[in-house]
């Protein structure tokens, strides 16, 4: 969170994204505080990178990412959690 991705970088998070977009946004106490609506955000990858550019501190953590996000290529983007999640990503047995 120290140097949270700008919005480009979110959009190409977004775009590489395996699942579901929303899963980028953390539905916590913070969310709830905000009043915010997780329906507002299902399959718009716009409102996601919208909202996680404006409140950095709902982007889900960690995120992985496959592939270079300095260049222009295609990524693959997914949440790492639960843990299981990194060594399927990664295509290892845990």
């Amino acid at each position: 969170m120290k140097e949270p991705p700008t919005a480009e970088t979110l959009h190409r998070i977004a775009d590489g994204f395996e699942g579901p977009v929303e899963d980028l946004v953390r539905k916590d106490s913070q969310f709830k505080k905000l009043e915010l609506n997780e329906q507002d955000y299902v399959d718009d990858p716009s409102a996601v990178v919208e909202l996680l550019s404006q409140k950095k501190v709902l982007i889900q953590r960690p995120i992985l990412v496959y592939g270079d996000l300095s260049k222009n290529k295609k990524i693959t983007a997914c949440v790492g959690r639960p843990k299981e999640k990194i060594y399927e990503f990664f295509g290892q047995d845990d």
